[in-house]
């Protein structure tokens, strides 16, 4: 018997009220949050379980700070390595086999790297397995369960990086592209067999990533940022909406539209904020 009959055949986009009100999506759904022990992560675990959540699985590297969190939320750590396939299809697995299934996969582990062209190999690739690769490899383990049981979400943390650049990191900006490519093609693929798909593009969030940033003398996403507990909410109303792209900087939208509109005239502008914010 598959996850979906075994529930009732209920998939995660069943209700025919799911936008008019948040709790009826995420109350009683069984959800997995990678990069959860800190900054977003953290935030969506806390907010799901105040949306009365079945079960949430906290997953991270750090497994310590992945206990701390399920332990706040009633849920259970997993310590995962997303860059690594096998631990990623155990997370799959393992939350399967306990609970039944999976309605949500937020793919939110991420990191920042500094640099350009020169930028060392290692650190190429270390960007590219976290920032891209995890979202691979959580597709490919998640996507075959959720298609059996007639739907599922997918929510990817990717960044206004992805829609715009990032001047300081081509590493961060190139693979924050990519994913938020791969998140179109997962929704163009699979959205018409139940499968829907958010991206979560903030500018900056006020997290450990951005602190980091801030001690280096990159401080020009300070001013807007924002608490990850703010974000959590806009991800609970994007959800609610079934909507593709999540901005919790509602400018990201106008900045992009510039982009599109005149794709010179954008760098031009993106050249200047650069140079005065070395």
């Amino acid at each position: 018997m598959d996850a979906g009959a075994e529930r009732g055949g209920e998939s995660f986009v069943g209700h025919e009220n799911t936008k008019k009100n948040s709790l009826l999506i995420l109350k009683d759904r069984i959800i997995i949050v990678t990069g959860g022990a800190n900054g977003i992560g953290r935030a969506l675990c806390r907010r799901f379980a105040v949306e009365g959540a079945k079960a949430i699985v906290v997953a991270d590297v750090d497994a310590h700070g992945a206990r701390s969190v399920a332990d706040e939320v009633g849920g259970l750590p997993v310590a995962t390595d997303v860059t690594r396939e096998s631990d990623v299809r155990r997370l799959v697995q393992t939350t399967i086999d306990k609970f039944g299934g999976i309605d949500l996969f937020c793919s939110n582990a991420g990191i920042a790297v500094d640099g350009g062209e020169a930028t060392p190999d290692a650190d190429w690739r270390r960007s590219w397995d976290v920032n891209v690769m995890g979202h691979v490899y959580a597709a490919r383990a998640v996507l075959p369960p959720m298609l059996a049981a007639g739907g599922g979400y997918l929510l990817q943390t990717v960044s206004a990086a992805g829609l715009l650049t990032h001047i300081h990191s081509a590493t961060y900006a190139v693979t924050k592209h990519a994913a938020l490519a791969f998140a179109e093609w997962i929704s163009v693929a699979y959205g018409d067999r139940g499968i829907r798909v958010s991206v979560l593009c903030p500018q900056g969030v006020k997290t450990d990533m951005l602190a980091r940033a801030a001690e280096s003398g990159r401080e020009f996403l300070l001013d807007t940022a924002l608490e990850p507990e703010r974000v959590a909410d806009d991800v609970v109303k994007g959800i609610a909406d079934e909507r593709f792209l999540i901005l919790p900087h509602p400018e990201v939208a106008e900045y992009f539209r510039r982009k599109a509109a005149d794709y010179d005239r954008w760098l031009r502008g993106m050249r200047r904020l650069r140079a005065v914010t070395r």
